[in-house]
C-alpha cells in the first residue's frame, strides 16, 4: 500500500513533485523486486548492482556499479546510449517485466532521480562490459578460491552449495547438484562447458533460465576456473 500512496502522490504532484521525493522513491523501487510485475520475478535492481563507488568487499556482482551511472554517454559496453533503453534490458530479460518501462511512468521517473542522486558527476565515462564471445574450457584455479567466488558471486541467487538453503529463488538451481541434468539436456557437451555458457551468457543462445551474463570485468577468467575446480567440473 505504501507503493500505491507514492505513486499517487507523484501523479497528483505532476511536474511539481520534489525530485527528492521521487529520488526517495527510486531508491526504495531499486531495491525491491515488485519494481517488475511479474509474479516469477525476484530480482531486484541491488541483486546485480551496487551503489558505491565500488561494491562491498567480498562481492562479486554480475552488473557494474551503478554510482555514476546517471550522465555516463553509453551502457553495456557502447551498445545503448539509452538510459532507459539500458535498464529496461534488466527490467525485460532479467525481471521479468512484461512490457518495458516508459518515459512518462512514475515508476521511471522515480528510477531516474534516484539514479542521479548517486551519480556526482556530470561527465562520468562509460565503462567496459566484455562478453566473452567463444566459449571454451578455462585452466582450472584452487578450489580455496573457488569457495570464495562461489559466496561472492552465485550463493546470493544459489543458496549453499549442493542444498540450495537460503538461495534467491526455487527456480535458482541447487549447484552442482544441477550438471546430473545436462547429459539429457545437452548431449554431448561437458558438463563445465554448459556452466561456463551460463555463467558468460546468463540466458542467452538457448541455454535457459533467467539468469545475468557475467562480463570479464566482473568475473575473470582465473576465478571462473576456481569456481569450476570448487564445483568438481
Amino acid at each position: 500500500m505504501r507503493w500505491a500512496g507514492l505513486l499517487v502522490g507523484l501523479l497528483a504532484a505532476g511536474c511539481g513533485e520534489s525530485s527528492s521525493s521521487a529520488a526517495d522513491f527510486g531508491e526504495e523501487l531499486f531495491q525491491d523486486a515488485r519494481l517488475s510485475e511479474s509474479q516469477f520475478n525476484r530480482f531486484s535492481c541491488a541483486t546485480c548492482h551496487a551503489t558505491t563507488p565500488s561494491p562491498a568487499a567480498g562481492s562479486l556482482l554480475a552488473g557494474h556499479t551503478l554510482h555514476n551511472t546517471a550522465f555516463r554517454p553509453s551502457w553495456w559496453g557502447g551498445y545503448e546510449t539509452d538510459l532507459l533503453n539500458a535498464v529496461n534490458f534488466c527490467y525485460v530479460h532479467f525481471m521479468r517485466g512484461v512490457a518495458p518501462l516508459t518515459r512518462e511512468e512514475p515508476k521511471s521517473r522515480a528510477l531516474y532521480e534516484y539514479l542521479v542522486r548517486i551519480s556526482p558527476e556530470p561527465q562520468a565515462p562509460a565503462l567496459p562490459f566484455t562478453v566473452v564471445k567463444d566459449i571454451m574450457e578455462v585452466p582450472r584455479g584452487t578450489v580455496r578460491r573457488g569457495a570464495e567466488v562461489y559466496r561472492a558471486a552465485c550463493q546470493d541467487c544459489h543458496g549453499e552449495p549442493h542444498t540450495g538453503k537460503g538461495r534467491l529463488t526455487e527456480q535458482a538451481s541447487v549447484l552442482p547438484e544441477v550438471v546430473n541434468d545436462y547429459d539429457i539436456l545437452f548431449p554431448g557437451v561437458p558438463q563445465s562447458l554448459v556452466v561456463i555458457e551460463k555463467v558468460r551468457h546468463g540466458q542467452f543462445f538457448g541455454v535457459g533460465g533467467n539468469m545475468p551474463l557475467y562480463s570479464l570485468e566482473a568475473l575473470s577468467e582465473e576465478d571462473l576456473g576456481a569456481l569450476l575446480a570448487f564445483l568438481e567440473l
